[in-house]
């Protein structure tokens, strides 16, 4: 595949990503309306970011084990509707269990997409890391879009404009056609990885998704509460929960960039050390500093939780190089969706006493990342297989 193939294929794939990532921080961007318009309490409105995150974390593993058997490009547009589809219908009805069921749409699209669209991006990038960084740029990007999305589409009016949202996967599905034709020669005829399983390296692989979990449960827990959280904190100011969502979500693509350039000059484990030791301090200023600095340090918690957020993921993929949709599915879903799980225990703390005591213990979960780092070593494998476009060397991350 020429350069400017793949160029155009791995640009078309980040567009795509970031529309479909943009259902991921809708769901947190949607919460404050629907304590406004429905009167929910914290805990029940967790409840939705569970609906989206409890299936999503379950359901992505399994595609990543599917993708390691067959190649399944048609899942790329379908899995974007998926999850616009969920998005859309989320505001319509005023009962609690379909809007629930309808975020559980969201999220099993969600976790559809990203396993087979990192097999797919790898093959597109050829092993380029700068090209996957760009990739997972797009991911970012649609995060950090999506409050606003949100906030443009019934932030004047009301949940019966959820429909207007499913535009972006309207957008993402059309632009995964082109992607598809395009790789679909070298696709054909190419063999499932042949890296031995006795090469995995199991044990590390369960203390980094461990890490990631950690991460996941911060990271979640913030964009589900740092928008009513700061609306606290700016005498109830609507945008500053709506400009607080946005930094936590666009830090998140200046921490993927940087991220993938420190990883060329040092370790990933390293960088990733690094990385987690900022967060803590990072978090710690999002809660307890006062006054609009607290927009600072909730840019530099997402730069920092970000910054290990790729790396996370082909670090996984060559923990288990035999089982590289796998790596990616467990690495990718936890990151997206285990956090989710405890977001009603944060809702039913905050309603008990506040939500910055409720948030509070989010301070030791990079810490507790920082310390699994420490222990875990650094793949020196990918180097060789890197020089080699196979299957197994073609997907590298989301």
């Amino acid at each position: 595949m020429g350069g400017v193939r793949r160029n155009t294929s791995i640009l078309l794939l980040a567009v795509g990503h970031a529309c479909v990532d943009i259902y991921q921080g809708a769901i947190a961007a949607l919460i404050p309306f629907f304590v406004a318009e429905r009167d929910y309490t914290y805990a029940v409105a967790s409840g939705i970011v569970l609906a989206a995150s409890l299936l999503s974390s379950v359901a992505q593993p399994l595609f990543g084990v599917l993708t390691d058997r067959r190649a399944m490009p048609w899942l790329l547009p379908v899995s974007t509707l998926l999850g616009g589809v969920g998005i859309a219908l989320s505001g319509l009805s005023g009962s609690y269990g379909l809007t629930l069921f309808f975020a559980a749409v969201s999220g099993v699209g969600v976790a559809a997409y990203h396993p087979e669209s990192a097999r797919v991006a790898r093959l597109a990038s050829e092993g380029s890391h700068s090209a996957m960084s760009w990739f997972s740029l797009g991911g970012n990007i649609g995060f950090a879009l999506a409050p606003l999305m949100v906030s443009a589409a019934i932030g004047h009016g009301s949940l019966s404009w959820t429909p207007v949202l499913v535009l972006p996967a309207l957008g993402g599905a059309a632009l995964c056609v082109p992607v598809l034709r395009l790789l679909a020669r070298p696709q054909t005829g190419t063999s499932r990885t042949q890296a031995s399983r006795s090469a995995d390296d199991v044990v590390s692989f369960v203390k980094l998704s461990l890490a990631v979990v950690f991460r996941s449960i911060v990271f979640t827990g913030l964009s589900t509460f740092v928008s009513l959280y700061a609306q606290q904190r700016m005498q109830g100011s609507a945008t500053a929960g709506t400009v607080a969502l946005f930094l936590l979500f666009l830090g998140g693509a200046v921490g993927s960039v940087l991220g993938g350039s420190l990883a060329n000059r040092y370790d990933r484990v390293r960088v990733s050390r690094w990385s987690y030791l900022l967060s803590i301090a990072a978090v710690t200023g999002v809660i307890y500093i006062p006054g609009p600095a607290m927009f600072v340090f909730v840019a530099l918690t997402s730069a920092g939780l970000y910054v290990p957020f790729s790396l996370q993921v082909t670090l996984g993929q060559d923990y288990l190089p035999s089982r590289i949709g796998t790596a990616s599915g467990v690495t990718l879903g936890l990151t997206v969706s285990i956090g989710g799980l405890m977001s009603p225990l944060l809702g039913h703390l905050a309603d008990a006493t506040t939500l910055k005591t409720a948030l509070t213990p989010l301070i030791a979960m990079p810490a507790l990342s920082w310390l699994l780092f420490r222990i875990l070593p650094e793949p020196t494998a990918p180097k060789s297989r890197a020089a080699t476009p196979t299957p197994a060397s073609a997907r590298q991350e989301a």
